[in-house]
């Protein structure tokens, strides 16, 4: 038997090319799953947020929030939408930037982190993304992250009760400062086996390649 591979993703579920990457590993991982010999592999979410001072209730689009942040005009935000669309459309994921709410996601990552707690991760990051990027959802609010952690098969109830609390909410300063002193500066950013770092929304291919990689070269474990 042999030791499984650990991946650790660090991420924001409003970062557009962080779902693509999501959808791209997975991808990767269920090619490698006919192998003879198939790499065993853990996924693990963890915390960046890349706006962290943005408000929950933003006034404005998300292209209002790029003008704003990134200095460039709303016909240029439009096309790196339209670039970022296509991109996910070849990974299989309907964008809806018209439909989209722009918010803050510290909250978004707490319930990540309840989720993990009770085994929902996976479920948790693939509802929430699913839910800002295609469905135009209101990922910042306790009520609506409620709802879409008992769609993912939480209890609504517990879930609640966490967020309010802020529970969890050391948790993720606990994988921001981990994501500093890996020097991770933009996501998504993969830490593969504790030792090989992969920044990007890499190919599906290439996850492929690299698993395959560090599979034979584990020891079996006695």
């Amino acid at each position: 038997m042999t030791e499984t591979i650990k991946i650790d993703v660090w991420s924001d579920i409003a970062c557009p090319w962080c779902y693509i990457g999501k959808r791209n590993l997975e991808t990767g991982l269920a090619a490698t799953s006919g192998d003879d010999d198939a790499p065993q592999v853990e996924v693990v979410y963890h915390s960046f947020e890349l706006s962290p001072d943005t408000p929950v209730d933003f006034e404005g689009d998300v292209s209002d929030f790029l003008a704003q942040h990134k200095g460039i005009s709303r016909e240029q935000a439009a096309q790196m939408h339209e670039h970022v669309t296509g991109i996910a459309a070849a990974a299989g994921l309907q964008y809806r930037f018209d439909l989209l709410q722009h918010t803050n996601t510290v909250k978004a990552h707490e319930l990540l982190h309840f989720a993990k707690a009770h085994g929902r991760q996976h479920e948790v990051a693939e509802r929430l993304m699913s839910a800002y990027f295609t469905e135009g959802r209101h990922v910042g609010r306790i009520d609506e992250l409620v709802t879409l952690a008992v769609e993912a098969g939480l209890d609504g109830d517990a879930a609640r009760a966490s967020l309010e609390s802020g529970e969890f909410l050391d948790a993720v300063r606990a994988d921001q400062a981990q994501a500093v002193a890996y020097g991770i500066q933009g996501v998504p950013f993969f830490v593969i086996d504790g030792k090989y770092g992969v920044s990007g929304a890499q190919p599906a291919e290439a996850f492929s390649q690299i698993l395959r990689q560090v599979w034979s070269e584990r020891e079996p474990v006695a």
